[in-house]
């Protein structure tokens, strides 16, 4: 389905990744008390940054990155039954290296 998904220039694609079920002591979390993750999987990105000379800036993303974002940063998209955020590359806060 993200395969119908192209960022344009600067923009990522991310999916959230599932938020803990379970806090450090022990107890279960209800969906209802859940905070949404501000980590995601890079899904799909755009070709580069666009500049004012008219050249493009390859991203610094790529594809299968995991990164971290703001909390009110990019805009939700839902396609089927997936949700996902489009955020431009400057929007992402940090790149986790596993």
């Amino acid at each position: 389905m993200t395969s119908s998904i192209r960022p344009l220039y600067d923009r990522v694609l991310v999916k959230r990744l599932e938020s803990e079920q379970m806090s450090a002591g022990g107890i279960i979390i209800p969906d209802t008390a859940q905070e949404k993750t501000q980590m995601g999987a890079v899904v799909a990105a755009g070709e580069g940054k666009l500049l004012n000379d008219g050249n493009i800036r390859a991203l610094s993303i790529k594809q299968g990155d995991k990164v971290v974002f703001g909390k009110y940063a990019g805009t939700e998209i839902k396609v089927g039954s997936e949700e996902f955020l489009v955020l431009r590359e400057d929007e992402l806060l940090a790149v986790v290296n596993q």
